[in-house]
């Protein structure tokens, strides 16, 4: 099979760019987003020991039970205002994308999130924050489905899984940046600040994704786009929710928004329950557990990158934008299934954390290199007119998974460890095989 009959993108309808070199510009954008998203969702948590004492909040943690049992209560409702926020936000951020078009779609995203971020420095009660958090969520929602919609326009089919994991690794990136940063900004000038500082970086980024002739430069559409429009009606007269009636009818959403149900919830688990996870059967607490938890990071960060390159380099050899991306997700499935071993490891490795850690890590890796493909299947399946809203929509039942697994680790997890675990390790496998059996060919429209 000849690279030509193989790869989807080999023609463009227009020029592209001058300097090719300048899609990678777009896509340390992409990066620099990303990390700011996750560096402003993480300074709450960072800062949160300061909270306790704050008279004016009604927090003072060293009294007694009773003022303990109300902090983590409206602690607990400051996040649910955000996740919240958050998927519903997804529900319509991509459609809103979709509308505008990426440059102005992902400026007002970045500019709502930035100030909400901004605007926590000037909260005096759990009812401001409760309302910066869920203006946070908000614009939040808008940064994936901005960013896999614009991989779509700058990027052949064989290059963007590799620029959707570099841009993902800013999730990564961010936990290496924001506690140092966090830190030092509070100590010199105060909590306010931290919320500040962050936020102030997402406006210097919009000046530079306004400067950017981002219109003027991007390729142009491929034969394959074209090909794709017959997916969605191609009336420009369709009002804004037409569009979800009209994906409802194509198995490619349901393929894309069930993967991310089954498999972003396991992410979310390795990451929170990782610290606990160590301190109870280690004896390691925040401080002590500091290197252990920055390799799951950093191998994640190379996993993202390495399993989001391979798809790429398949299709380079010839095989099918199916076939590469399917044996990428399938050998990231594969890699997660080790994670079942990790309630064993109190018993083969009673007095080294590093053994379980490895699985950690593992695990991590692979998922960040199994997002790296899933988020590009939606520009192989649709048209770059739907790819935000296709993402987005995917991403609010990621959200929704989130919540049901975390209730069922909440319930379960202290009785049954090795059921747990063992969800995690073939929610990938189970996802590839519904993916596949509702999509058994990439890149060719499926209606329901």
């Amino acid at each position: 099979m000849s690279n030509a009959a193989s790869l989807s993108d080999s023609g463009f309808t227009t020029s592209a760019p001058e300097k090719p070199s300048t899609r990678w510009f777009v896509c340390a954008l992409l990066f620099a987003a990303t990390t700011i998203n996750y560096m402003d969702r993480s300074v709450l948590s960072l800062i949160e020991p300061l909270l306790h004492n704050l008279p004016f909040m009604g927090w003072d943690f060293s009294q007694d039970a009773v003022h303990q049992d109300v902090f983590n209560n409206n602690y607990g409702n400051i996040i649910i205002c955000f996740q919240v926020a958050y998927g519903v936000g997804l529900l319509t951020a991509g459609r809103v994308i979709d509308k505008l078009g990426t440059k102005l779609g992902y400026a007002i995203a970045i500019a709502v999130w930035a100030l909400a971020s901004m605007s926590h420095a000037l909260v005096g009660s759990v009812v401001g924050f409760c309302i910066a958090r869920a203006l946070l969520g908000l614009g939040e929602s808008g940064n994936f489905p901005a960013a896999i919609k614009a991989t779509t326009e700058w990027f052949p089919s064989e290059e963007r899984a590799l620029a959707t994991g570099i841009f993902n690794s800013g999730s990564n990136a961010s936990a290496f940046i924001a506690p140092a940063l966090v830190a030092f900004v509070t100590y010199r000038f105060g909590w306010r600040a931290a919320f500040v500082t962050t936020g102030s970086m997402g406006l210097i980024w919009l000046v530079v994704w306004l400067l950017f002739p981002y219109n003027k430069l991007r390729r142009g559409a491929t034969q394959t786009q074209i090909n794709l429009q017959e997916v969605v009606s191609p009336s420009a007269n369709r009002g804004f929710f037409a569009l979800f009636g009209e994906l409802a009818h194509h198995k490619g959403l349901y393929a894309f928004s069930i993967a991310k149900g089954l498999t972003d919830p396991i992410w979310w688990f390795y990451l929170f329950y990782l610290p606990k996870f160590l301190n109870e059967n280690y004896g390691l607490d925040l401080a002590h557990a500091y290197w252990e938890i920055v390799a799951v990071y950093a191998v994640s960060s190379v996993g993202s990158i390495a399993g989001g390159g391979f798809s790429g380099f398949l299709m380079k050899r010839g095989y099918s934008v199916n076939s590469g991306r399917k044996i990428a997700l399938l050998i990231c499935a594969l890699c997660v299934v080790p994670i079942m071993l990790v309630p064993t490891m109190g018993h083969i490795s009673p007095n080294s954390a590093w053994p379980a850690v490895a699985l950690f890590a593992l695990a991590a890796a692979a998922h960040q290199g199994w997002s790296a493909n899933l988020f590009s299947t939606p520009t192989d399946m649709f048209p770059s007119t739907a790819v935000s809203t296709v993402v987005g929509l995917g991403g609010a039942i990621g959200a929704v998974g989130g919540a049901t697994f975390t209730w069922i680790v909440k319930h379960y997890f202290s009785l049954h460890p090795m059921l747990i675990f063992s969800l995690a390790g073939l929610a990938y496998l189970t996802a590839l095989l519904i993916f596949h059996l509702l999509v058994p060919r990439l890149g060719q429209p499926r209606t329901a």
